[in-house]
C-alpha cells in the first residue's frame, strides 16, 4: 500500500495544494493510504478531507511520518538543515546550481530521503505532466495590467493580494480601470504556451488587445523593435541557453510607448534573461520595480504568482496530476522513473 502523506505549506502566502479531496477519495478507492496536515492556510478546508476518508493530522507532524510514507507538498521545506529521510514529492528547484538547492540535496543525503521533483514529472515527449503555468500567465498579465493603471493615475503599484476566484481578480481590474478612456496594447511572447495562454486569456477579459508571438516570429534572434511600440510587454519565455534578448539594457532611455513589462518567466539572474534592464525580482508586497522615471517604466517579476488564485490553480494542477500519483505504486512507471533516476544523478553530486 502506498502511503501518501499531504504536509501544510509553510510559506506565509501560500494556500496552494497538489491534492484536492476529490483526488484523495480517488487514490483511497485504488487501495492508497491518504494522510492530510491540517492547515489554517490552505484554500482547501480540511474537514473536505476528512469527508473524502483521508486520515488527518496536526500540521508539521510530516517529520515523524512513518518511513515508508511519500510526503507530498509544493514549495520549499522549512530552511532548518535537518536531514530528510524520506521521499519528498515537491518542486525542489535544486538541479541547477542553485545555492538553496545543493543545500537542500546535502539534506536529502544525509538523511537518506529521495527527492521526487514535481518541474521534472514529465511524460515520454518530455512535456511536464502538471504544471501552474497556465494561472502564473494569467496572474502575471493582471499585475501587470495593474502597474499600467497605476502609472495612468500617476502613482506605482502597489500590494497585490490573494483573491478568492478569478471572477473576483476581474471584478477588482474592471473596478481600477473605471474612468479610463482607454486600453493598453500588449505583446505576448510565447503566447502559445501554458503561460501565454493564460496570459492571453486575462488579456481578453479586460479587452486588452494583444499580439501573440512565438516561435514562428522570433526565430531571427532579434532585435525586437516591436516590444517597444506596446506599452506593456508580457515574457512568458524561459531563460534559457540561445534565448534571444527582448528588451535591453537600455530601453528605458530608447524612445518607446512600453510602459510596463511583466517578466513572468521571472528569473533575471540567470546569464539567459531575454531581460536585460533589471537584476531582482519583485514581491506581491512590492510588485512593481520603476527603472526608468520619465516616461514612466515599471517591471514586474513575482516569482510565485498562480498562489494569487490558489483555488483555480489547485484544482488545475491538481486534476492534471492525479493520473500521475495513480501510478506510484507501479514501480515500472517510467514517469517515476526518470525523476528518480534525475535525483540519483544530482543527489550523489551534492557536496557533502
Amino acid at each position: 500500500m502506498v502511503h501518501l502523506w499531504v504536509r501544510a505549506e509553510q510559506r506565509p502566502d501560500e494556500e496552494r495544494v497538489g491534492l484536492i479531496p476529490e483526488g484523495a477519495r480517488a487514490l483511497i478507492a485504488a487501495g492508497f493510504r491518504v494522510t492530510v496536515e491540517d492547515s489554517p492556510r490552505r484554500c482547501v478546508p480540511t474537514a473536505r478531507y476528512a469527508a473524502a476518508g483521508a486520515e488527518i493530522v496536526p500540521e508539521g507532524s510530516w517529520t515523524g511520518a512513518p518511513q515508508e510514507a511519500i510526503v507530498f507538498g509544493l514549495k520549499e521545506l522549512p530552511d532548518d538543515g535537518t536531514p530528510l529521510r524520506h521521499r519528498h514529492i515537491m518542486f525542489g528547484h535544486a538541479y541547477k546550481g542553485q545555492a538553496d538547492g545543493q543545500r537542500l540535496l546535502r539534506r536529502f543525503r544525509s538523511g537518506g530521503g529521495t527527492l521526487l521533483d514535481l518541474e521534472y514529472l514529465t511524460d515520454k515527449d518530455g512535456r511536464r505532466v502538471a504544471a501552474f503555468g497556465y494561472w502564473a500567465g494569467y496572474a502575471g498579465a493582471a499585475v501587470a495590467l495593474q502597474c499600467w493603471i497605476a502609472q495612468q493615475r500617476g502613482g506605482i503599484c502597489g500590494p497585490v493580494g490573494t483573491y478568492g476566484s478569478a471572477e473576483a481578480l476581474l471584478v477588482d481590474l474592471q473596478e481600477g480601470l473605471g474612468g479610463l478612456t482607454r486600453r493598453p496594447g500588449a505583446l505576448i511572447i510565447g503566447a502559445l504556451g501554458r503561460v501565454g495562454t493564460g496570459a492571453g486569456e486575462l488579456c481578453k477579459a479586460m479587452d486588452v488587445p494583444v499580439t501573440g508571438w512565438d516561435l514562428a516570429e522570433t526565430a531571427h534572434g532579434g532585435p525586437f523593435p516591436e516590444v517597444l511600440e506596446h506599452e506593456i510587454f508580457l515574457n512568458c519565455i524561459l531563460a534559457r541557453a540561445g534565448a534571444p534578448v527582448f528588451v535591453g539594457a537600455d530601453a528605458g532611455t530608447a524612445p518607446r510607448r512600453l510602459r510596463v513589462i511583466g517578466d513572468i518567466a521571472c528569473d533575471p539572474a540567470s546569464d539567459f534573461s531575454p531581460v536585460k534592464l533589471y537584476d531582482r525580482t519583485t514581491t506581491r508586497a512590492d510588485p512593481a520595480l520603476r527603472v526608468h522615471d520619465d516616461p514612466p517604466l515599471d517591471v514586474t517579476a513575482i516569482d510565485n504568482l498562480p498562489s494569487m488564485l490558489p483555488v483555480e490553480s489547485s484544482q488545475d494542477f491538481a486534476a492534471q496530476l492525479l493520473p500521475t500519483l495513480l501510478q506510484l505504486d507501479d514501480p515500472d512507471a517510467d514517469v517515476w522513473q526518470r525523476v528518480d533516476a534525475l535525483f540519483d544523478e544530482h543527489g550523489r553530486r551534492a557536496e557533502p
